[in-house]
């Protein structure tokens, strides 16, 4: 004590190493304090984490580190004025930069929780439904906003309501400048109150060349990656005034639509005979069919002798009506089509393409490469089969279509 006493009593009698001996152990008392909190409490609060669960190492770390920082620079904002021999001015200077560091500091550890809330919130089944992002970025925007007002209230040694006041003045320009950021909180607001985007909705915007799944909902933008691997950026506030298509409907209704057409050659399309009905009963799909149809025929038929018509008005199946039927049983016993859903076979107004028989059903997955393959069976089955109808296929004429014609005409002139 003696020893510490004298020393104060030399350094006395030299000011400016006095003050220097104050300055060197304020810092290392901040250093000391900045190192106990950092590697020994910090590490302590993360192990104790990392047994509770791994998952949230990453995410508490940040939120540690920033609050760390907020001990050094209350040690020299508050021990500064202890330092012998300082001028009042570098005291005061000093203060309010230390107290700028420690607002950033808590600002930026105010961030780094919100943004661990929205990670943990973002691996729960709520997320999906109902996305907070843009409500997260909007927090942090205010709480930076906030932070610099007293970031600079403490530079400037002022009341921050001093620079409040000046804010009204400054209400246009704040418009202008953060207009996008305003239209894209009231898109984010209405997106997630109506339920109307979710991360992972497939959805489909031609004007912006958007067709994937959404991967990311921010406070300004949304990022959808396409089929191909690229990523497609689209302002929050376009998918408020723009329309664009979603497929979760179809997802959750566990059926995706078939809606596909064979285009029949109409010079093809005839009436069955009787032996044609007839072998046509071996076909399992069509044989209560054509049984029903065969009585019903007869039934009106008689009745048209019995009166006396024409035979030109009895009636007859033809072998696309007979097809028809066909395609409707073979669709109503399908495995691998929702029979819940609508199934047609229907017949379209014909061109000079042929006469579109339209496939309208649905499937029992919307799983997108079980789709192809359900619907490519379908209609290889169909189109394999047409054959035994006696119906063609209508299609331009090809090479192979000409060079026969050639050859038949060749083989005449010969």
């Amino acid at each position: 004590m003696q020893q510490y006493d004298a020393l104060r009593a030399r350094l006395a009698d030299f000011p400016m190493a006095e003050m220097m001996a104050g300055l060197c152990l304020l810092v290392l008392v901040a250093v000391a304090a900045d190192f106990i909190v950092r590697r020994g409490l910090t590490r302590i609060l993360l192990k104790l984490v990392e047994r509770a669960t791994d998952e949230l190492d990453s995410l508490l770390r940040p939120v540690v580190r920033n609050l760390s920082r907020v001990v050094p620079t209350l040690i020299i904002q508050l021990g500064i004025a202890s330092v012998p021999h300082l001028h009042p001015s570098v005291v005061t200077v000093v203060q309010n930069v230390a107290a700028a560091l420690t607002i950033v500091a808590v600002v930026l550890a105010i961030g780094s929780a919100l943004d661990m809330a929205n990670a943990l919130y973002a691996r729960s089944e709520r997320a999906h439904r109902r996305n907070i992002k843009g409500y997260v970025q909007v927090v942090k925007l205010v709480v930076y906003a906030i932070g610099t007002i007293l970031v600079i209230a403490s530079l400037i040694d002022r009341s921050p309501l001093l620079l409040l006041s000046g804010l009204g003045a400054l209400a246009a320009v704040l418009m202008l400048v953060f207009k996008d950021t305003i239209l894209s909180l009231v898109a984010s607001v209405q997106l997630n109150s109506n339920d109307m985007l979710r991360v992972g909705d497939w959805i489909e915007m031609p004007q912006l060349n958007a067709d994937g799944d959404v991967i990311d909902i921010a406070l300004h933008t949304v990022k959808v990656q396409n089929w191909d691997k690229t990523i497609t950026t689209i302002p929050t506030w376009r998918l408020i005034n723009e329309s664009y298509k979603n497929w979760r409907g179809m997802q959750e209704s566990g059926g995706r639509r078939i809606k596909r057409s064979l285009l029949i050659d109409q010079n093809s399309v005839r009436f069955l005979s009787e032996d044609e009905r007839n072998h046509m009963r071996r076909i399992m799909l069509i044989d209560d069919y054509l049984a029903e149809k065969s009585d019903e025929l007869a039934r009106w038929n008689a009745q048209l002798v019995e009166s006396g018509r024409d035979p030109v008005n009895t009636r007859r199946a033809t072998n696309l009506g007979t097809f028809r039927a066909y395609v409707k049983q073979y669709l109503k016993n399908h495995p691998r089509l929702n029979q819940q859903m609508t199934q047609l076979a229907r017949q379209m107004a014909p061109d000079e393409s042929g006469l579109p028989l339209e496939i309208y059903c649905f499937t029992a997955t919307t799983a997108w490469a079980e789709y192809e393959d359900i619907q490519a069976d379908i209609f290889d089955h169909l189109l394999a089969i047409l054959p035994e109808f006696g119906l063609r296929l209508a299609q331009q004429p090809t090479g192979a279509d000409m060079a026969a014609v050639v050859k038949a005409v060749a083989g005449q002139a010969a």
